[in-house]
């Protein structure tokens, strides 16, 4: 198959989006599919490239501007009448058999379905992230832009639809009314064993400025979605009994509320916040790491969790223990459970991680064993595979 993959976010910027179109739009070529990846410009990266066997085309781009607690992420979009006759062009050469879009409410995706409505061809659609603010009034004004805006523009081309989880399945179900046959539970694919730098334990903490107590580590931008507040509220509780655990936060500070927490709460001095690391930093910060917690606003379980639990790390998520179809999640034996915004049982779970390190090496490795099989990148490529060629013999 000829796959054209379009994705806003893509490396050299980090993010669960950009890193797993990545991986697969590798492995499709891997398993002898050509591919040609359009995405935007991003901080020095060429414009044109092969990746591999990938070929990767930057359309010029430029930043939404940051609008306080609505938009504080680095959103970029290609949308200019230049790019869009770039895109088009690139996609004619190209001739894709079918279009595999990453993200629903950015300008690829709509600019893509455009293309593939007029060129009638088959859109496989992956909804990373729900348009979503724990702010009620914010959150009014997405759903009106989500339903409004967003719904008929990605429609247009009728796209299967990838759902990653139980809770992004009600999301497309309710706001973009995909239909059942139309929708394809597929979760999130890691690879299994990472490249890490090799040095040691000592290096990595000496080299990120850290002390020899306790790593809690949280991965992935600070948004208000993500916003580590619970994390810092269980803080307390935590240096209580532990009094050198260190927070270690590695992503962009988008949204810096938990900080200000955490300094009226006098535990400031336990937060270190590394900003945008690279991939192997992030494996390296895994192996110092005693527990990871990020999603603890009961959004769901992403890339970065699955990749901590890969590497054998514990993790605390608020998720139901249903959030993925077909699996269970196990609370005490392969994950850490807790309620949204919890802060007294996220406390509580990682204090017994630090309190009882044979237990935690246990849940660790059942965390590990699961990972690998049913996240790993290869079997999600070929789930991804099935359901393109699939659609590419109906079209």
């Amino acid at each position: 198959m000829r796959i054209a993959v379009l994705n806003n976010f893509y490396p050299p910027r980090v993010g669960g989006s950009a890193h797993l179109s990545s991986l697969l739009a590798q492995k499709y070529a891997e398993a002898g599919h050509s591919v040609l990846v359009v995405t935007c410009d991003y901080d020095g990266a060429p414009r044109v490239e092969r990746a591999g066997k990938v070929d990767i085309e930057r359309l010029p781009a430029w930043r939404l501007p940051r609008l306080g607690s609505l938009v504080a992420f680095d959103i970029r979009f290609t949308f200019r009448p230049k790019s869009i006759r770039r895109l088009v062009r690139l996609l004619d050469d190209f001739r894709p058999d079918a279009i595999h879009i990453h993200g629903q409410f950015m300008d690829l995706a709509w600019l893509g379905s455009a293309y593939a409505a007029k060129r009638n061809t088959p859109v496989l659609l992956s909804v990373h992230t729900r348009l979503e603010s724990p702010k009620t009034a914010i959150n009014a004004v997405f759903r009106l832009i989500d339903r409004a805006l967003v719904a008929p523009l990605i429609r247009r081309a009728d796209p299967t639809v990838v759902v990653m989880d139980a809770l992004m399945e009600r999301y497309v179900t309710t706001t973009y009314r995909i239909a059942p046959r139309k929708r394809e539970p597929i979760p999130v694919g890691i690879e299994i064993n990472p490249n890490t730098s090799g040095v040691s334990e000592e290096e990595i903490r000496k080299k990120f400025s850290l002390g020899p107590g306790p790593i809690i580590l949280s991965i992935g931008h600070v948004i208000a979605l993500r916003d580590r507040i619970a994390l810092a509220k269980a803080l307390p509780a935590v240096l209580e009994e532990f009094p050198d655990a260190q927070l270690v936060v590695a992503g962009s500070v988008e949204y810096p509320e938990f900080l200000s927490v955490a300094e009226s709460l006098g535990v400031i001095h336990a937060v270190h916040c590394l900003g945008r690391v690279p991939k192997t930093d992030v494996m390296d910060l895994f192996r110092i790491a005693a527990v990871e917690a990020h999603d603890l606003q009961g959004i769901g379980m992403g890339t970065a969790n699955v990749e901590a639990m890969a590497a054998g790390v514990p993790v605390v998520v608020a998720v139901a223990s249903d959030n993925f179809p077909g699996l269970t999640l196990r609370d005490g034996t392969d994950v850490l459970l807790v309620g949204p915004n919890q802060p007294d049982q996220v406390g509580a779970q990682i204090c017994r991680v630090l309190r009882e390190p044979v237990w935690a090496r246990a849940v660790g490795k059942a965390g590990q064993r699961l990972v690998a099989d049913r996240f790993s990148i290869e079997s999600v490529t070929q789930r991804h595979l099935d359901v393109l060629s699939a659609m590419v013999a109906s079209h």
